[in-house]
């Protein structure tokens, strides 16, 4: 069942963030997903959005997804987002 991760960032150290950003897609890509949006300007619809930037990424599956999130290759360049931004993040399945 294909699922979507939904993160919502505010970013305090662009410089460190960048090295997160930078190794990014070539991890990302060797697990099947798909990075459907990442904007920093969202139209907010209701209530406080405080986040600077939202991404949103699709996955075949949630096995898919976790191996992504807890691959070594991961895990290494994670520590360049968490030391440059603050993150909220949520995994929810698609409609069926």
């Amino acid at each position: 069942m294909t699922v979507y991760i939904l993160s919502r960032l505010t970013i305090h150290d662009r410089a460190e963030y960048q090295k997160y950003e930078n190794q990014f897609e070539e991890v990302f890509s060797k697990f099947d997903g798909k990075r459907l949006s990442v904007d920093e300007d969202p139209l907010i619809l209701a209530g406080e959005w405080e986040a600077t930037r939202s991404v949103l990424v699709e996955f075949p599956s949630k096995q898919s997804a976790f191996a992504w999130m807890h691959s070594d290759e991961y895990q290494a360049i994670s520590k360049h987002r968490n030391a440059g931004s603050s993150l909220s993040s949520i995994l929810v399945k698609a409609s069926e």
